[in-house]
């Protein structure tokens, strides 16, 4: 007998290759503001997962409370869209294996986002996969992002089920954080970041790839 009835994924970094170009533009950003390198790559560590409120909140901590925080962020988006415009957005390695798989076995597919909706919806669009998931919970929804558990908890009752029922795929440790918070069970893929000992405490599982799920569901 089954036991879980659905499936909620983050999207960037597990969904989208996203992370490693977001990682471009706060080098491309960090540069313009002097920080150095190792200042630059915790502050992109730190705020993996997390949406604009909660990021530039990170910012003023790590870099001083009068660092142009609103600046930076525009600047690392607008990296983004050159980046993005040139070379587009690749899916990750298994995505449409596990999609398809998931679809198949009749499990539900729902996103938890912490990037806002209109560009969730467009960059899934893009990707030619936004069709498999039935509903989607992004970064505006919520106050606080990961590793806050709201995101998660309001996916799940966007489906109307209990966080027990389903099941989170995460790349970052805030993520899996927020899953956990929930209370669901956790699958971690790891992108930029690999779990530490805090983080492998809570995953129920460690895949290399989404294609891993067709193994594990």
């Amino acid at each position: 007998m089954r036991i879980y009835k659905a499936v909620i994924f983050d999207m960037d970094g597990v969904i989208l290759d996203t992370e490693s170009i977001c990682r471009r533009t706060w080098y491309i950003a960090g540069e313009k503001h002097h920080i150095p390198d190792d200042a630059v790559e915790k502050g992109f560590r730190t705020t993996i997962g997390c949406n604009k409120n909660d990021t530039k909140l990170k910012l003023l901590e790590l870099y001083g409370a009068d660092f142009p925080a609103d600046m930076f962020m525009r600047e690392t988006s607008e990296a983004f869209h050159k980046i993005e415009a040139k070379e587009g957005i690749p899916l990750m390695r298994g995505v449409l294996e596990a999609l398809g798989y998931l679809k198949q076995n009749n499990y539900r597919i729902a996103l938890a986002s912490s990037t806002r909706r209109v560009v969730v919806e467009q960059q899934l669009k893009t990707a030619g996969v936004l069709q498999y998931f039935e509903t989607l919970t992004t970064g505006d929804c919520v106050i606080h992002s990961k590793p806050d558990p709201e995101i998660y908890m309001l996916a799940c009752r966007s489906l109307s089920l209990l966080s027990t029922d389903c099941v989170a795929v995460e790349d970052s440790p805030n993520g899996i954080r927020s899953a956990y918070a929930a209370g669901m069970k956790c699958i971690m893929v790891p992108d930029q970041v690999q779990p530490d000992d805090e983080i492998k405490k809570m995953l129920w599982k460690q895949c290399e790839t989404l294609s891993d799920l067709t193994l594990l569901l």
